[in-house]
């Protein structure tokens, strides 16, 4: 315990003293990290196109489910004929008929079974994409974060070697310091303001990554308003893997397709039995030419079908069926051993990160204390360039990594509760049941830019 509260007053301490925002534009939006998860659910054209998988499961149930019904047919048929001496003859055929599959070897009952686990299965991997989709948004928030921080530390940096080379430029021409000083001095100014514009370009990769994911206008100036903060995580890693063992929606999508495979070989062993079928039908016949006259006519009849031999093609789609099911197996057993070591690989940083971070504090608090009194050493000439130089190097880099383990930590948390499985709240889901489908506007944009400069200008350039 002691310990535990310890680690959360250096973090706290940390995040109080080194909590510098990046000056934004007076009209930027403000973005919390709850607000950028809810944007992207609703908007992120990636979990549109996986949510569209939804409707083609669907669309597959209703055609296993038609298989196994009542269809009906009608056609009409107008005749001429003439044979040689006789006159020639004109006639109108009308028929309805109707087919009903009265057993099918076990075929359609396993194609329709299939086909709503894969109904469940496509929900399943949408649900997963939401709660990826959410880690995706949170890692490039901390990553954009991080980086401003970043900045900042590279802007004080800049500032600090702007004001000594100034004091020494001053000490040179009172002639106390030599000019190799004010040359140095001037080398590593310049070096830190390259470094500055380093950390601000990737500050905007940054920031354009996470307005990518939230589908937003590319240019909207963001100011994020979230701050991390340190959050203890106490269950062990064994736990964290039954966990998600327990609560994968991808795992358990995985699963369920192979229940597919295993219905699929029910299916192609079908093709060994018999399949009947009851057909009812009528029919009105009219003749024009030579004489008029109608007939009608209704039939049922009961048909059995059984394919007794087909040179190998039954015993090949089995066998087909047969691997793709193994396959599907193999793939059940090879998620989980990813779904262990990733999770392991996720929690071990997590636990670095949070050791690193809880020293950070200290180490940033004794740089500074190393910066001043080699810059007053120096005023005094009692010291020399090389002490300062050290000095703001070794304190830049404290900055720099007590940031990178504070954000670290988040972030690597972030991706441990994803790859357990833990599910969106509600108000991220009541988010993600506001995205669209595609619209007729949509389809409309995509066509005229297929036409006028997509794939006719591309297939120009090709010839």
């Amino acid at each position: 315990m002691h310990k535990e509260g310890r680690r959360r007053h250096v973090f706290a301490a940390f995040v109080l003293s080194s909590a510098l925002a990046l000056p934004m534009p007076a009209d930027a939006m403000n973005l919390t990290l709850a607000e950028a998860i809810q944007t992207a659910l609703a908007a992120n054209t990636g979990l549109r196109v996986t949510q569209m998988g939804e409707r083609t499961s669907d669309a597959a149930l209703k055609q296993a489910r038609g298989k196994n019904s009542i269809s009906a047919e009608v056609s009409d048929t107008l005749r001429t004929s003439k044979v040689k001496d006789e006159d020639a003859q004109t006639s109108n055929s009308l028929s309805v008929s109707a087919r009903l599959p009265l057993y099918s070897g076990g075929a359609n009952e396993a194609n329709i079974e299939s086909s709503e686990i894969g109904t469940r299965a496509a929900r399943l991997t949408t649900e997963r994409a939401r709660e990826d989709l959410k880690y995706e948004v949170t890692a490039a928030y901390w990553d954009a974060v991080e980086a401003s921080k970043k900045i900042e530390v590279q802007r004080d940096t800049v500032n600090k070697y702007d004001a000594h080379l100034k004091n020494v430029t001053v000490l040179y021409e009172a002639g106390a310091q030599a000019k190799i000083d004010v040359l140095r001095s001037s080398v590593e100014l310049s070096n830190a303001r390259q470094e500055l514009v380093r950390a601000e370009n990737a500050y905007a990769v940054n920031l354009a990554t996470l307005r990518n994911l939230l589908n937003i206008d590319r240019a909207e100036p963001l100011t994020l308003t979230t701050e991390v903060a340190y959050q203890s995580f106490d269950t062990a890693v064994d736990n964290c893997i039954s966990y998600a063992h327990r609560s994968r929606l991808d795992l358990a999508a995985a699963r369920a397709k192979l229940r597919q495979r295993e219905l699929a070989v029910e299916s192609a062993r079908a093709g060994k039995r018999p399949s009947v079928n009851l057909t009812l039908g009528t029919g009105l016949t009219r003749q024009f030419r030579p004489r008029h006259d109608t007939s009608s006519d209704v039939s049922a009849s009961v048909g059995v079908s059984w394919n007794i031999f087909d040179g190998g093609v039954t015993r090949g789609a089995i066998e087909e069926a047969e691997a793709e099911r193994d396959i599907a197996l193999l793939n059940v057993k090879k998620e989980e051993e990813s779904i262990d070591l990733n999770l392991r690989k996720a929690y071990l940083n997590m636990r670095e990160a949070e050791q690193r971070f809880t020293s950070t504090g200290d180490a940033v608090r004794q740089a500074r204390e190393d910066y001043h009194i080699a810059n007053e050493r120096y005023r005094a000439g009692e010291g020399i360039l090389l002490d300062i130089i050290d000095a703001q190097t070794a304190l830049a880099t404290a900055e720099t990594n007590a940031i990178s383990a504070r954000y670290d930590y988040a972030r690597y948390r972030a991706q441990v509760e994803n790859l357990m499985g833990t599910e969106l709240t509600e108000s991220e889901h009541a988010a993600a049941e506001g995205l669209p489908a595609v619209t007729a506007e949509e389809r409309a944009a995509a066509k005229a830019s297929y036409i006028e400069g997509g794939t006719d200008a591309a297939a120009k350039k090709v010839k």
